[in-house]
């Protein structure tokens, strides 16, 4: 299959249909957020247990993504792909239908684990399909879609909640689902799968994750991607119940979370024009200092008893900036200490990331949330952590590794 080299109108519904499966798991993982602060009284429940709900989805999102790289290899892009959106179509319509909150639980989860197949074979796709500036062009598109759909979906969410119940957000999902499904059918190209023999490709994506092991920087880059994470998460799943407690409903709970991932996309364009001048380093020291100066000025003014909305959100607009002058060298310094094995990094890279997103998302759940002091601490605490990180690798000289032996055991598709 060759691919395409240069940008024409032709690829622009290839495009779309791309950035639509990438977008879907993470407008599933938000559209239901405005609901969250309401289902502990609807079911009863604690609001730890509420917050399993995101957590659940987000352990599911992540950790099958690991699975479906290999299998799309294997098997064929679209043919994993379409068994994931059956899998996220299912949950949604059995989230919709949930008696109880822990069914509700294992529905996300279900879903979770089928929108994952979106995520990864989208971006191996973008890899097949496009080359050279073009692929990079597609993944500008997939970078701005991905900043949009937290503030749209909790937008979209809280309306549709206030007007149909909660469980219309759920059955919208499942008719996207069965959309994607068609035009992942109809619309994208077949993949040849892998017909090399490989026996051992299990003790091949071993070894490749040990070899990044050894490299004294990867766990650094991968710690502060994770908390990083963990921080924007635990946002995304606290800001409902701190947003409730100052008279917020889900209605207009999306108007104040936007702030940050519309500041993240500013930041991102930020960065492609200074990280020239300053160094990848550097520009992720300086996005450091932005995320935890904006989650300090918060919490300080909660402290100071101004419980207000905007003096909740506002300041968060430095979290966004810095998350947005942060990530993209992040994600390009895990990607590029062993060339050779980009794809292993990237997935243990994005693991880690919506596992910590997960422990960020519960840990909200854990204490009361009468004003954002309680959600200060704990955004705080994760973002501190990603700073010393940060320190820690500023410190180290940077180096170039060793090379990776080309063998039939090198494993780099994961």
């Amino acid at each position: 299959m060759s691919a395409v080299s240069s940008p024409t109108p032709s690829h622009a519904p290839l495009i779309a249909n791309l950035i639509a499966q990438l977008a879907f798991g993470l407008l599933a993982m938000t559209i239901c957020l405005p609901s969250m602060q309401e289902w502990g009284a609807l079911f009863g429940s604690d609001q730890a247990s509420v917050q399993l709900t995101f957590s659940g989805y987000v352990v599911a999102y992540g950790g099958l993504q690991l699975l479906y790289g290999p299998w799309s290899d294997r098997w064929g892009r679209k043919k994993v792909l379409m068994f994931g959106l059956t899998l996220a179509g299912i949950g949604s319509m059995l989230a919709a239908l949930s008696p109880s909150l822990a069914w509700l639980t294992a529905a996300r989860v279900l879903q979770g684990a089928g929108c994952a197949a979106g995520m990864v074979v989208g971006r191996a796709m973008v890899q097949d399909q496009f080359t050279g500036p073009e692929r990079t062009r597609v993944m500008a598109y997939v970078g701005m879609a991905m900043g949009l759909i937290p503030p749209t979906a909790t937008i979209l969410g809280g309306q549709i909640h206030v007007r149909l119940g909660w469980q219309a957000n759920f059955a919208l999902m499942a008719v996207l689902a069965v959309l994607l499904f068609v035009a992942a059918w109809k619309g994208l190209p077949d993949h040849k799968p892998a017909t090399t023999a490989q026996p051992h490709w299990l003790g091949a994506m071993l070894a490749s994750y040990a070899r990044l092991a050894r490299e004294p920087s990867f766990p650094l880059f991968v710690l502060i991607l994770a908390m990083t994470t963990g921080t924007f998460y635990a946002f995304l799943a606290g800001a409902p119940i701190v947003l409730g407690s100052y008279g917020v409903g889900p209605a207009g709970i999306g108007y104040y979370i936007m702030v940050v991932p519309l500041s993240y996309i500013v930041g991102n364009y930020l960065t492609t024009r200074l990280v020239h001048r300053t160094g990848d380093r550097a520009m992720m020291m300086i996005g450091q200092v932005f995320s935890v100066g904006g989650i300090a000025l918060m919490l300080v003014l909660a402290l100071a008893n101004v419980d207000t909305p905007l003096a909740f959100a506002l300041p968060l607009m430095l979290l966004g900036l810095g998350n947005g002058f942060l990530v993209p060298p992040a994600l390009t310094g895990t990607v590029g200490l062993v060339p050779a094995l980009a794809g292993s990094a990237a997935a243990v890279a994005g693991l880690a990331q919506q596992l910590m997103g997960a422990v960020g998302g519960y840990a909200v759940g854990l204490v009361p949330h009468e004003g954002a002091v309680n959600l200060g601490w704990l955004m705080l605490g994760l973002g501190s952590v990603a700073l010393a990180a940060q320190v820690v690798l500023n410190r180290r000289r940077v180096v170039k590794p060793a090379p990776v032996r080309s063998s039939p055991d090198t494993c780099d598709g994961f």
